[in-house]
């Protein structure tokens, strides 16, 4: 089954090509301070609004620090961040969604909770939350955890139902293996590829939502090397440099796209008919 997975992965060139941007994304954010032109946080007047060139490879902005050290740097906030809120976040809705599945004194209690945090919307949600703990990237991965655990809840208590109820549980419990047990070795192996999909299609959405508080101010703050303050940043120089608004932008575009390309990707691998549902209801 991964043999196969991995086969039809490497088989779909949008996917690959997504994955291994991921990767060496994620490798250059490990290694930032090897592959970094420049020091991201050194100010230097005399060179601010530079453009690219050898020793400033996408020029330096209104500091004059270097734009692509910046960018690099940002990595381990912006993405790195986000794949920490995605873990949490899936991790906590799947003790939720199982517990939820298998144990019926609790379902009720789970998914009427779940029910009145998915009244609110998440974006609204999250900014209240900030608006109550104050800013930084601490505050923005608790509200974004505790935003999106209801949704994840849900979903992976929907994947469940579709094991749950099968014989080879039910005579799993008749026998008396443990429920710990049976939720270890057979439910939760049976959801892990879902679970993947899941995640995989959301880390694009935390991602904007980083950089979308950090550019309203509300999330990360300067001197730090985020996209979206970058963003913040590159607007007040619009008039007189448009060009800052490129690379940062740029970068939340490719990287939520590939994102989001590798978990339809995923998807379809896994359910090879979800394609045919969606033309048979349209």
């Amino acid at each position: 089954m991964r043999k196969d997975f991995l086969i039809k992965i490497v088989n779909n060139k949008l996917a690959l090509a997504s994955l291994i941007f991921i990767t060496l994304l994620i490798i250059t954010g490990l290694f930032a301070p090897l592959v970094s032109p420049n020091d991201p946080y050194l100010i230097n007047l005399d060179d601010k609004l530079l453009s690219y060139s050898l020793k400033y490879p996408l020029g330096t902005d209104h500091l004059g620090r270097c734009v692509a050290s910046r960018l690099i740097y940002g990595i381990r906030t912006t993405l790195f961040y986000s794949l920490f809120a995605m873990i949490i976040t899936v991790f906590f809705g799947l003790i939720l969604g199982l517990l939820a599945s298998f144990f019926k004194l609790l379902r009720v209690v789970i998914l009427r909770f779940c029910d009145i945090m998915l009244s609110f919307p998440s974006e609204l949600m999250m900014l209240a939350i900030i608006g109550f703990l104050g800013t930084g990237i601490e505050n923005i991965i608790i509200a974004a955890i505790i935003s999106k655990v209801a949704w994840y809840t849900r979903m992976i208590y929907s994947f469940t139902l579709n094991h749950v109820n099968t014989n080879y549980i039910h005579f799993s419990k008749v026998i008396g293996i443990p429920s710990r047990t049976i939720i270890k070795k057979h439910l939760f192996p049976l959801i892990l590829s879902d679970i993947i999909m899941l995640a995989t299609l959301n880390v694009g959405s935390i991602i904007l939502s980083i950089s979308a508080l950090s550019f309203l101010g509300l999330g990360v703050q300067a001197p730090t090397c985020e996209w979206g303050i970058m963003l913040n940043e590159a607007k007040e120089l619009m008039s007189i440099n448009p060009y800052m608004m490129l690379p940062p932008g740029l970068m939340i575009l490719f990287v939520v796209l590939s994102f989001n390309i590798l978990g339809d990707s995923i998807r379809d691998i896994l359910d090879p008919t979800y394609n045919l549902k969606i033309k048979d209801n349209s």
